[in-house]
């Protein structure tokens, strides 16, 4: 089949050092054809580095872009007020489409953008990397293989210092992420990533209680929040998110899994390796490549565009861990047990 011819909304920091590097390993099976920024030079300075028209091929209005008969799909990668009404007009115009997590600012519109597939009759994958990484992958494997017995029970802590980033040449950089204009900051933003991680893991969740220091600084509601969580599968644990903060001492705490017969620990999703320790003194290190979610997600998506296999992650899988967010928010605000997934509801996703 001929290439994806495929259009990009969205220039900024994502684009260029999550998503591009991933095209670039895939010559064979993407065109990029057109791009698209609200800031018209930084549309043009893609556009020379792509080698395309600047005249024909760069946008700064993206309706003007999506009016284009020849391409096949867009990428969109813009602020999250914005996703919604941007893969809504994506969807109309007939495109299929990768968009970014979260599925909108609010859970209204992250609705509404499931709905989007089967109202226009287009395809779309929501680029949630940890979905798609080798390291939750081989996680999940390990769990269902019982590779450490049946799992009991988890502890997962994640650390990320927004304010350490807030002046350097990172997304924390970014104006709408230190001022959102959506609820839950920078925890929707960032630390749905590891929720979705754990619910690739273990699936759907029956019902969770959280508990956050409130804080001052725009960027997030909350200094940290811990959220005890039961899964569908009787699998209990706690999450912890802390983004005003460091973690120093080595190694971390990290994602460790409990089972019947032992223990699995990830550090980080950088370290390169997953631990296996057994519970007769046994050892195992199961290596994996880092940050290959972008290149895995761009490769379901082309095969799921030819027709030779399904979008792993679809609107309908990504509600479930906006879903888990806004329970968490919840829990904290009424000091409350929030019911997520319904047994039924989740197995028919």
């Amino acid at each position: 089949m001929e290439k994806i011819k495929i259009g990009v909304i969205g220039t900024g920091l994502a684009w260029e050092r999550l998503h591009y590097p991933a095209f670039q390993e895939l010559p064979e099976k993407y065109e990029i054809g057109a791009v698209c920024d609200r800031n018209r030079e930084a549309a043009e300075e893609w556009g020379r580095r792509l080698g395309l028209h600047l005249e024909q091929d760069v946008y700064q209005d993206y309706h003007r872009m999506l009016a284009r008969k020849d391409l096949h799909a867009v990428d969109i990668l813009v602020p999250i007020p914005d996703n919604h009404e941007v893969a809504e007009a994506a969807a109309r115009s007939g495109k299929h489409i990768i968009l970014e997590k979260p599925l909108g600012a609010t859970y209204e519109q992250a609705v509404a953008t499931t709905e989007l597939p089967d109202r226009y009759g287009i395809k779309m994958m929501i680029a949630e990397n940890y979905r798609y990484s080798e390291e939750f992958n081989l996680l999940r494997r390990l769990v269902q293989e019982k590779k450490i017995g049946e799992a009991i029970f988890f502890i997962y802590h994640s650390t990320s210092c927004f304010p350490c980033a807030m002046d350097k040449d990172t997304f924390s950089a970014t104006e709408w992420r230190q001022h959102p204009n959506y609820r839950g900051g920078d925890i929707l933003d960032a630390a749905i990533h590891d929720v979705a991680g754990l619910r690739h893991v273990f699936g759907g969740i029956k019902h969770l209680s959280a508990f956050g220091v409130p804080q001052k600084d725009d960027f997030s509601p909350y200094a940290v929040i811990t959220t005890n969580m039961e899964f569908l599968n009787g699998v209990i644990g706690t999450f912890s998110y802390y983004p005003a903060g460091q973690e120093r001492q080595k190694p971390l705490i990290g994602f460790r899994i409990f089972g019947t017969n032992g223990m699995i620990y990830l550090e980080n999703t950088n370290c390169g390796v997953v631990n296996i320790f057994y519970n007769d003194g046994g050892h195992e290190m199961v290596g994996f490549t880092p940050q290959r979610g972008y290149y895995n997600e761009l490769l379901n998506f082309y095969h799921a565009l030819i027709g030779t296999e399904e979008i792993a992650v679809t609107p309908d899988v990504e509600i479930g861990d906006f879903r888990t967010i806004y329970a968490i928010l919840q829990s904290i605000t009424d000091q409350d047990i929030v019911k997520v997934d319904r047994a039924r509801e989740y197995a028919m996703v």
